[in-house]
């Protein structure tokens, strides 16, 4: 059996990285948009793309305005539940890609989070004009395409019966 296994510290470090540099993308473009789009929208692709400054006091599309503590305690149990899914992920290369996005989505987490502990609400600033598409951030864009992914992933990629699922023998995973 092929154990290429990835799970040492160097695994950690890596992935702690990607994490940070996440987040710092997220902060960076939400810091330039308040900075920037407060003189008026940047169209990107006329009738198209805007950059737009929101406050977003809510969840998605406003939802459930003001619930700072509902939003606190959600982010806090998804993050705790993506840390012990993470954890639960064998450490071989065939689940290096749902590892992953593990991270990514909870960057997207942290990243709003982070906007509603210091502000009261979450910076958004990507419009879709052309469909008139809420107002969105990148850590947005974290969460919605890693939770696609990953629900893609498990129902298409990884089957019921593999280690992932199983905690007897994911120590034993070998390399898919």
């Amino acid at each position: 059996m092929n154990k290429k296994r990835f799970g040492g510290v160097k695994t950690h470090v890596i992935f702690s990285a990607i994490f940070i540099l996440l987040l710092l993308i997220d902060r960076l473009t939400k810091q330039w948009a308040a900075s920037s789009l407060m003189q008026g929208d940047i169209p990107v692709i006329d009738d198209v793309l805007v950059f737009h400054y929101l406050e977003n006091r809510g969840a998605a599309w406003g939802f459930l305005e003001n619930a700072f503590w509902l939003f606190y305690i959600i982010t806090i149990v998804a993050v705790v539940v993506m840390a012990y899914f993470y954890a639960k992920i064998p450490f071989v290369k065939r689940y290096l890609p749902l590892r992953t996005l593990v991270i990514v989505l909870c960057a997207g987490a942290v990243g709003n989070f982070i906007d509603r502990a210091f502000y009261h609400y979450v910076i958004d600033f990507i419009y879709f004009k052309a469909i008139d598409f809420p107002v969105f951030n990148v850590a947005d864009i974290y969460v919605t395409v890693s939770v696609l992914v990953i629900v893609i992933m498990l129902f298409f990629v990884y089957n019921k019966d593999e280690q992932l699922w199983n905690k007897k023998g994911r120590d034993d995973e070998s390399d898919r």
